[in-house]
């Protein structure tokens, strides 16, 4: 049986020259990662390419990784640039989009599941993160200012009128046929 270990020392490893201490990370965040990448591309296929990626661009850019920070939030920045990268790219192809699984359950009956899930695809891709990203993975105001890159302000702000948009699809959504 394998060793636990902590994400400081695979990252030292790593940059040692020991690559499959990086199996370390990859195993720790992966479940995550898609889960933030699904949310972010749509999709599971394109979910599952970003992440690579992305874990590819981490592997690569590791030596510029700041120790005395936690690994996740800066490798997420490098998954969300990934990800807008791809969905740019994803929208020229037809049938890319699929359904979302929720993370968490959010509502009780299939139907407000279908609204839910029908209402957040139709948001811009900044809403649609910043609503998933709080009320389904739960981040505060400031983790989500940190991993951002924007202040506290702007993040109430952006969340507040995302919430709005998303209340307005959903109220067409409960009016209109099923």
């Amino acid at each position: 049986m394998q060793k636990a270990m902590h994400d400081a020392e695979a990252i030292r490893r790593c940059r040692e020259g020991e690559v499959e201490a990086f199996h370390h990370l990859v195993h720790r965040y992966q479940r995550r990662a898609l889960a933030h990448a699904r949310a972010l591309t749509g999709n599971d296929a394109d979910a599952a390419d970003m992440a690579q990626s992305a874990f590819l661009d981490a592997f690569r850019n590791l030596r510029r990784f700041d120790e005395t920070r936690e690994f996740y939030p800066w490798f997420y920045v490098l998954l969300r640039n990934r990800c807008f990268k791809g969905r740019v790219r994803s929208q020229d192809r037809p049938g890319t989009h699929e359904p979302l699984e929720p993370a968490a359950p959010v509502v009780q009956s299939p139907e407000e599941l279908y609204d839910l899930r029908a209402a957040l695809d139709l948001l811009p891709a900044d809403d649609h993160e910043l609503i998933v990203l709080k009320h389904l993975d739960g981040w505060t105001y400031d983790e989500l200012a940190e991993r951002l890159d924007i202040p506290r302000g702007t993040v109430m702000s952006r969340l507040f009128h995302a919430r709005r948009r998303l209340k307005a699809l959903l109220s067409r959504h409960e009016g209109g046929p099923r």
